[in-house]
């Protein structure tokens, strides 16, 4: 059986999307992962077809409703039984490699895409939603951040990137550390040279400068990966140069 991603969506035509290019278009060409995308307000029950009300205690926006999501969520989880029902939204956990590798080696997933104020919280706890953020961001619905997850899980599944090396060389690879630089032809260029140990041919001394080059941007770029890479490591977290991005929790 293939992967699966059902999406529950104000806007069904949203999908595939960028999902039908490329890699993943062809990946869903070939039957390596599929996906149904299902229109939230075909479950309201009224003529109107209304899936958000005011929110209880005042405020601005409107939140959408319950009734209508569960039925949804009915509809969806039963096409995919076994997937985690996961919502996108900027109280969640920050989606990360980690999480992306979970979601990939399972049988699929039934992504929540919200939009308007957000999703009313009995429905949530009712489901037993996995509550995801895309990043310390806005979106106007979950829709570009579904896309965005499930890009990041499909690349992941059998056969469908061309080298299985390059999964794990890339950013937030298995050691947790940013991508180290590329260069390519030609080997001068506006003059700039290309570092002088990746024209050597010593596959030793370019694997060092590489794993160097990775640890000193993750150090400068995101002390957060590196502390995490020094535990891992057993070594005593350092405190890197560069500032923390604190605030609120991540959103999307």
């Amino acid at each position: 059986m293939s992967w699966r991603a059902t999406i529950l969506t104000l806007f069904p035509d949203m999908f595939p999307g960028p999902l039908g290019l490329s890699l993943a278009g062809r990946a869903l060409r070939e039957g390596r992962w599929a996906i149904e995308a299902l229109d939230i307000r075909s479950f309201a029950t009224d003529r109107h077809r209304t899936v958000d009300d005011t929110p209880f205690g005042g405020g601005a926006g409107m939140v959408m409703r319950p009734d209508v999501l569960d039925l949804a969520c009915e509809a969806a989880t039963s096409r995919n039984p076994g997937a985690p029902l996961v919502y996108l939204t900027p109280r969640g956990r920050r989606l990360d490699q980690a999480l992306v590798r979970d979601l990939a080696a399972g049988p699929g997933v039934t992504v929540l895409c919200g939009r308007y104020e957000g999703v009313d919280q009995r429905v949530i706890e009712a489901r037993q939603m996995v509550e995801v953020s895309a990043g310390d961001f806005v979106l106007s619905g979950g829709e570009p951040a579904a896309l965005l997850m499930l890009d990041a899980c499909i690349r992941l599944l059998p056969g469908v990137m061309g080298a299985a090396a390059s999964a794990e060389e890339e950013s937030h690879g298995a050691e947790g550390l940013l991508e180290y630089p590329h260069y390519t032809r030609p080997a001068e260029w506006q003059g700039r040279k290309v570092p002088e140990v990746l024209l050597s041919g010593h596959h030793a001394e370019v694997a060092r400068w590489r794993r160097a080059e990775a640890e000193a941007a993750t150090r400068t770029r995101r002390p957060d990966l590196w502390e995490r890479y020094q535990t891992r490591a057993g070594a005593e977290p350092k405190q890197a140069k560069a500032g923390r991005l604190d605030g609120h929790p991540a959103a999307a």
